[in-house]
């Protein structure tokens, strides 16, 4: 776990904490959004008829999807769910007065700022109180 990832021992977050490990995650997210798109551009200059890229060709697109799911690993070691890559989506395990639910951060958001019950999903999201 995370610094400051467990509560109780249980692994939940609070949104206090969240908030923490979302700070201390922004410059992997940060460079996960700059290697999402090198690997989608170097992606699509290697199907056919492409457009090549100046960021180079096979290698460098292995190297990119390496890097990719070296990062995405990186973000889910703390219990953090990732649950979309374009946006990223990220979920923090948590519970409010005994009901789980997941604090929301959906790339784009200044803050940690949403939550919604475990059995929702993203459609029943809602400001943090």
């Amino acid at each position: 776990m995370g610094r400051g990832a467990t509560l109780a021992g249980m692994g939940l977050y609070t949104p206090a904490s969240a908030r923490l490990e979302l700070v201390r995650l922004r410059p992997l997210l940060d460079e996960l959004v700059t290697v999402r798109a090198d690997t989608a551009e170097l992606a699509a200059s290697l199907t056919p008829g492409g457009e090549p890229t100046a960021l180079g060709g096979l290698p460098e697109y292995k190297a990119s999807a390496a890097r990719l799911d070296e990062l995405v690993t990186e973000v889910q070691q703390p219990g953090i769910q990732l649950k979309g890559l374009a946006p990223l989506l990220l979920d923090f395990p948590a519970d409010f007065d005994g009901v789980p639910v997941l604090l929301c951060w959906l790339e784009g958001d200044q803050d940690l700022a949403w939550f919604h019950r475990a059995d929702l999903g993203f459609a029943g999201r809602r400001p943090l109180p």
